[in-house]
């Protein structure tokens, strides 16, 4: 891992209130790299036995529980995560854009360009959190489709 990298993972850890841990960079780094969401699972395999599965979810839970990444269920309900916006606190999420999940790949993206609209709500109801998905083919399997197809 690059120094400039590791400095500012261990920022965004201090930042959020966490000790700086190897298993915590560790997996800051996986998310970090990765231009879809990740499971616990793929995390698990990438990581190798680096860190056991107690760890790496006990790190999943510290880093959702503090603002860090947000979790995104993709079609088969597996919860994958997500780096959350620099906007996010501990109980405070603030990632209202689409998800995008893959139906070929199953692959999830966060489309944070995509911002939803303000939803007003009746007298009485309170908003917690908005969840939009979108489901379709992603950019990398309509390529490969499209060229199969030539």
């Amino acid at each position: 891992m690059r120094e400039d990298k590791i400095k500012t993972f261990e920022n965004i850890l201090r930042k959020h209130g966490l000790k700086v841990t190897h298993p915590r960079l560790s997996v800051l780094e996986k998310i970090f790299n990765k231009d879809t969401a990740t499971s616990q699972p793929d995390l698990e395999r990438s990581i190798g036995e680096d860190i056991d599965r107690v760890t790496l979810y006990r790190v999943l839970s510290a880093f959702e529980e503090k603002g860090i990444i947000h979790k995104i269920f993709d079609l088969h309900g597996t919860a994958t995560y997500a780096l959350c916006s620099t906007q996010c606190k501990s109980h405070e999420h603030h990632d209202e854009h689409v998800h995008f999940t893959c139906s070929n790949c199953n692959s999830v993206y966060c489309l944070e360009e995509i911002t939803l609209p303000n939803i007003s709500t009746p007298s009485g109801f309170t908003i917690e959190q908005v969840s939009v998905n979108a489901i379709g083919i992603c950019n990398k399997c309509k390529t490969l489709k499209d060229a199969s197809d030539a």
